[in-house]
């Protein structure tokens, strides 16, 4: 780390904040926050209103804390992304870590950051029933505040930008998101209700063959194409978990398309007899 340091000067003249959103996590924020300090210049924490010693370790870890009640993923984001000292912005959720060589990667090229319409993705793995997963995703996480922002959506909020304008770099975030299995069906449910919310108030119509298909061939996907039968029990549960998330995901979809015809279908009715009544009394 010194070696590194003393090569390029210390932080370079493109400095980075570090964003971490929290919410009740003072068992794993540390780690996350730790893993940052390479290369961040700032590590600034917005939390939901933790009623565990998330604020009080973080803010012991030199961290700057605001306390924002929970709005929603992008919105507390774009709250954390705003409060930021600096226009290049790093994002980590409080059950990531990022490696040695992830954090090596960013040092070195602080002093290349010349481009703020470039963005910069990482690989995150994540575990499951103490199984590390081979197969991860290329997530955005570095990018400049000037120019992207945060998508707005209620599930899966990352900065909007498009392909070609990232560079991939080297190492690996390592998603330490298992707790239990309790635990794990407690977030499909609300991950499940913001996702069939999400393609609802889109306009998104509810499709049976979607229903009938994707719970399946996600299930081919992880387990065969994604290498997941490699992982015993472990990989077998998550495969089995990701069907269950595309069932209940288009189930939802189908309860808040057949309430919402519900509900138009009495609005108008109610307004037919409204008309009707007008007309009566206009006869009389």
């Amino acid at each position: 780390m010194d070696s590194v340091t003393s090569v390029l000067g210390g932080p370079g003249s493109y400095p980075i904040s570090a964003v971490i959103i929290a919410q009740d996590d003072e068992i794993r924020i540390s780690k996350a926050i730790q893993s940052c300090r390479l290369f961040a210049d700032e590590v600034v924490v917005i939390d939901g209103g933790s009623k565990d010693g998330t604020v009080q370790l973080a803010e012991s870890l030199d961290c700057r804390v605001y306390v924002n009640p929970w709005p929603g993923y992008a919105k507390q984001r774009e709250f954390g992304v705003e409060r930021a000292v600096h226009d290049w912005v790093f994002l980590i959720d409080t059950d990531e870590v990022v490696s040695d060589e992830l954090a090596k990667d960013i040092l070195e090229r602080k002093p290349a950051l010349t481009d703020r319409g470039v963005a910069y993705s990482l690989y995150r793995i994540g575990d499951f029933l103490g199984r590390w997963l081979d197969k991860g995703e290329y997530l955005v996480r570095l990018y400049n505040r000037k120019e992207y922002g945060i998508r707005n959506s209620l599930v899966h909020e990352m900065p909007e930008v498009l392909e070609e304008r990232t560079v991939r770099l080297n190492g690996t975030l390592w998603h330490q998101g298992f707790r239990s299995i309790n635990d794990h069906v407690t977030r499909f449910n609300k991950y499940t209700d913001l996702e069939a919310q999400s393609a609802y108030a889109s306009g998104k119509p509810f499709k049976l063959r979607n229903l009938l298909l994707r719970p399946p061939a996600r299930f081919l996907q992880k387990y065969f194409l994604h290498g997941l039968f490699k992982k015993g029990i472990a990989g077998f549960a998550v495969s089995v978990f990701w069907v269950m998330y595309e069932f209940m995901v288009g189930f939802k979809h189908y309860e808040l398309n057949s309430s919402g015809k519900l509900a138009q279908h009495n609005a108008q009715g109610q307004a037919e007899k409204e008309k009707k009544g007008e007309r009566s009394y206009a006869v009389q």
